[in-house]
C-alpha cells in the first residue's frame, strides 16, 4: 500500500478520510482517488526532469476524469489523446490545447479538422495513408498541421501481449526501415510541418532496458534526419512506466527519467513523456461491498457488488489487483474467489485470496486508478460507479453514479 491509502484504527483511510465512511455517504461500487497521491506523481516526474527543456503529456486514455485532467493541467501538464472524444475533454477541463499529442492509427477527418482548429501542438502519425489524408485535410483548411511520426522500433517491452505496441505485428506506429522515406515525403507536403520524432512500446514495462533500447532506435534516426537537413524540434519517447500491483519491482520515475536524460545528453530538442498508469495507478481504489458469501464444495465465492463492467483489467488481462478490508475484522480467514453479478464465468476481481470477512464488509481494490473507469462499460445494464476525489480530510464527488434511465435515454421503439 501507499502512503496516501493506510489503515488507521483498523479502518482503511484514502489520506485523512475513512473509506468506510465515503462507502457509506457515496455507495459502492465507487472509484476513490488521492489528490496528494496525483500530485506527488506527477511532481516525481517534473523534478526529475527538471534543467531539460520537457512537456510531461498525461496519457488521458488511463483516467479521463475532468478531475484529474484540471489537476494535470493546473501543475503545467500537457496531454496525449488518441480520440477527438478525449481532446473535448482536455479543453473542457482547462487543459491548453498547445501542449496536446495526438496519437492513434485510425484518426478520422473530423477528429483531424478538430485538432486543427484548436490548435494542438503535434499529430503523432502512424502510417503513410494518415499521412496524406492529414495533408489534404489541413491544405482543405487553409492550415500546417505540425507532425511527428510514431516509429515502431520492433523493440519486445516485455508485458503483456495485449499492451505491447513496438513490435512489427503491431498495429501501431510506421515501420523503423521506412521512416526516413516517410519523413522525406512529409517535409516535401505543403500543409505538413516536421516537428518531432515519437515512439511508444508498450505499458506496464517494469525494466529500463526497453526503453533504452527503442531510445537508441530512434536517436539514430533523428541523426539520419539532421544530416537530411530535416530538424527536429522534440524527441517524443512516449511512456508505459509501470507500477506495483503484485510483485513487480519498476523502476522508480528519477531512474527512468535519468536513464531518458542520459540517452539525450548533448541534444537540443526538447523532451516529450507520455506517463499514464504510472501518473494514477496507485492514486486511486475501487470500493465494493461483499452481497453474499457462497461456499461450494470445490471454492468459497465473495460475490461483489462491483463487476467486469467496473474493472475490466482481471478479465481482459488476467491482471492482479490487491484487495484490502476496509475495517478489518476478528473473523476467521477463507481463501475465496473473488467475483461480480455478470452473468460471466470470466466475471471475476481475484482468484483464490485469503481474506478475514463477513457478508456485507466492504473492499478496497487497490491500484485501480488507472483503466478503472476509463475502461468501464454498461454491461448487463449497470450503471458505472460514482468517483470520488480525496484532498487531505476533504471528499469531493466527481462523477455522480449513472442512473439506469440514463442508460437507455438515447433509444428509441419503433411501430
Amino acid at each position: 500500500m501507499s502512503e496516501y491509502f493506510n489503515y488507521r484504527d483498523d479502518t482503511l483511510h484514502a489520506e485523512q478520510v475513512s473509506l468506510a465512511d465515503i462507502a457509506q455517504c457515496f455507495g459502492t461500487p465507487c472509484y476513490v482517488y488521492s489528490r496528494a497521491a496525483l500530485t506527488d506523481a506527477y511532481q516525481q516526474f517534473a523534478d526529475a526532469l527538471k534543467g531539460r527543456e520537457h512537456l510531461i503529456c498525461y496519457a488521458v486514455k488511463a483516467n479521463p476524469n475532468l478531475a484529474i485532467l484540471n489537476l494535470f493541467a493546473r501543475l503545467g501538464a500537457g496531454f496525449d489523446i488518441v480520440s477527438g472524444g478525449e481532446l473535448q475533454r482536455v479543453l473542457a477541463a482547462g487543459g491548453a490545447a498547445d501542449k496536446v499529442v495526438f496519437s492513434g492509427v485510425g484518426k478520422r477527418d473530423d477528429e483531424m479538422r478538430l485538432a486543427l482548429s484548436a490548435g494542438i501542438r503535434c499529430f503523432n502519425v502512424e502510417s503513410e495513408p494518415e499521412l496524406e489524408r492529414l495533408n489534404e485535410v489541413a491544405g482543405s483548411m487553409g492550415k500546417v498541421a505540425p507532425i511527428s511520426l510514431r516509429v515502431n522500433p520492433d523493440v519486445d517491452a516485455k508485458t503483456h501481449p495485449y499492451i505491447s505496441t513496438g513490435l512489427k505485428q503491431n498495429k501501431f506506429g510506421v515501420a523503423y526501415k521506412e521512416a526516413i522515406d516517410l519523413y522525406r515525403k512529409a517535409a516535401a507536403m505543403a500543409h505538413l510541418r516536421v516537428t518531432g520524432i515519437d515512439c511508444h512500446i508498450g505499458s506496464q514495462l517494469t525494466e529500463v532496458s526497453p526503453f533504452m533500447a527503442a531510445a537508441e532506435k530512434v536517436l539514430a534516426l533523428v541523426d539520419q534526419l539532421n544530416a537530411e537537413g530535416i530538424q527536429l524540434e522534440h524527441i517524443d519517447l512516449g511512456g508505459g512506466l509501470g507500477i506495483r500491483y503484485d510483485d513487480e519491482t519498476p523502476p522508480a520515475i528519477a531512474e527512468y527519467a535519468q536513464a531518458l536524460l542520459q540517452a539525450l545528453h548533448g541534444r537540443a530538442e526538447s523532451l516529450i513523456v507520455e506517463p499514464g498508469r504510472v501518473l494514477v495507478g496507485n492514486a486511486g481504489i475501487l470500493l465494493t461491498r461483499i452481497e453474499y458469501l457462497k461456499h461450494g464444495e470445490e471454492k468459497n465465492f465473495a460475490i461483489v457488488d462491483a463487476a467486469m463492467n467496473d474493472l475490466m483489467r482481471p478479465a481482459l488481462y488476467d491482471a492482479f489487483h490487491a484487495i484490502r478490508s476496509v475495517k478489518k475484522n476478528a473473523v476467521s480467514m477463507q481463501v475465496y474467489e473473488v467475483v461480480g453479478p455478470i452473468c460471466e464465468t470470466g466475471d471475476f476481481i481475484a482468484h483464490a485470496r485469503g481474506m478475514a470477512v463477513a457478508q456485507g464488509d466492504v473492499l478496497a481494490v487497490m491500484s485501480a486508478g488507472a483503466y478503472g473507469m476509463s475502461m468501464s462499460s454498461n454491461y448487463n445494464t449497470r450503471p458505472r460507479a460514482a468517483e470520488v476525489m480525496v484532498d487531505g480530510e476533504r471528499t469531493h464527488l466527481v462523477r455522480e453514479r449513472e442512473m439506469t434511465e440514463q442508460l437507455y435515454a438515447l433509444e428509441k421503439i419503433i411501430d
